[in-house]
């Protein structure tokens, strides 16, 4: 996460590009529209800054995302069609449907944050038609970009028996110099589920982030039925009212209507502290680098969910700035081992913090006790567990429980 993607694959781009060509040459699909927004914003940085232009001709990027007004896209489209299109598969799929956009020209494809879009039941369908109905693999390059693909292998292999790419895909992973900034500190704190609210309150006020990120869980459909109010709306309410340390304190959740979810990422981009309370909407590819402090307010699903979470931190390769991700946990979790914490190579046991309810020396004593015996050990490959190793990278794998 953070290690620069969307630049990687937006450079290829802008390598094959003709902008004399009145055509779209390249199409990224994106799952949200507060991705897209990202996306398309740095393409036209890009194409700004750029020597593209040529007898007055320039690169164009259309943003063609779910909750836009695509009467005014129709007319674009009609009257020339954009050089790039960063779209959501939803208005992509719209668009298509009614003959208003042509593929045939496209040079490459960009599928991003690709293992959340497979594994989205109402988006797959539509993915593998433009795999394979609307554009086809001789004539483009096909580009699935994450930080997380679980079991690699088999999906490349997919890939193939699909004909979603050509028979000689590479699976390219970059390693980084340093796989985990060591002023990246992982924690956990011990807490009722009818103490969760306080407990936030206690971590706010002694870590007094500058900014930070909340992230709840959805609510189950059980949950509304009971007419229960859902974990964003108990965190912000209780904030608002007891937290006095932060100016800035938004929401970010699917139920929100666009322009809402919008407001509260732009403002609070404009500068000085926030938090953000935040479904996991906002855990794939949003860049706020200013986001010192993560807050699992509810678990993660899996140990790929915890890697996006946490990966909107600590997102300033030049910044010796210390960031935290902190998970709140109850006791039965902690003993049912639902939570996982697995670290990368040169990722010192330093690194991981642990806070326990106070009183509670027993099982502060079988932390120490393998907080000592982490510290003895190598331990490889965060998120092991989730995703398929390399066989080099497996040997001597370790796994805080």
């Amino acid at each position: 996460t953070g290690s620069g993607k969307t630049l990687a694959y937006l450079l290829l781009i802008f390598s094959v590009i003709n902008v004399q060509r009145s055509a779209v040459q390249a199409l990224i699909v994106v799952p949200t529209r507060e991705l897209g927004i990202q996306v398309a914003k740095v393409a036209r940085v890009l194409a700004a800054k750029g020597e593209l232009e040529l007898d007055g001709k320039t690169c164009t990027v259309m943003a063609l995302l779910d909750g836009g007004i695509l009467k005014r896209q129709k007319s674009w489209l009609k009257a020339e069609p954009p050089t790039i299109v960063v779209a959501t598969i939803g208005s992509l799929c719209q668009m298509l449907e009614k003959h208003l956009i042509k593929l045939e020209t496209m040079k490459v494809l960009v599928i991003d944050e690709v293992d959340f879009m497979f594994n989205s039941s109402k988006e797959v369908s539509s993915l593998r038609k433009l795999l394979t109905k609307y554009s086809s693999i001789n004539s483009r390059q096909t580009i699935l970009a994450s930080a997380s693909i679980p079991q690699h292998r088999r999906f490349r292999y997919d890939c193939i028996q699909q004909k979603w790419t050509k028979n000689d895909v590479v699976h390219v992973h970059v390693n980084s110099v340093n796989p985990m900034p060591s002023r990246l500190h992982h924690r956990f704190m011990i807490c009722s589920k009818n103490n969760r609210l306080q407990t936030l309150l206690s971590l706010l006020q002694t870590d007094e982030p500058k900014s930070g990120i909340i992230f709840v869980g959805e609510q189950s459909e059980k949950s509304k039925r009971a007419g229960n109010d859902p974990s964003s709306t108990l965190v912000i309410n209780y904030l608002i009212t007891s937290y006095d340390k932060c100016s800035e304190i938004r929401l970010l959740e699917e139920d929100m209507n666009f322009n809402s979810r919008a407001a509260s990422l732009s403002e609070i981009r404009q500068g000085g502290s926030y938090l953000l309370v935040a479904t996991d909407i906002a855990a794939r590819g949003v860049d706020l680098p200013e986001t010192t402090h993560i807050y699992n307010f509810d678990l993660p699903r899996s140990a790929v969910d915890y890697l996006h979470r946490a990966g909107r931190t600590s997102r300033k390769p030049f910044s010796d700035e210390r960031c935290t991700v902190t998970s709140m946990i109850t006791a039965e979790e902690r003993e049912e081992d639902e939570v996982k914490v697995t670290c990368p190579p040169g990722y010192g046991a330093d690194n991981v913090d642990y806070e326990l309810e106070s009183g509670d020396e027993d099982l502060a004593e079988v932390i120490r006790t393998r907080k000592r015996n982490v510290e003895l050990q190598s331990i490889e490959d965060f998120v092991a567990e989730d995703i398929d190793l390399d066989e080099s990278a497996s040997d001597g794998e370790k796994t805080i429980e």
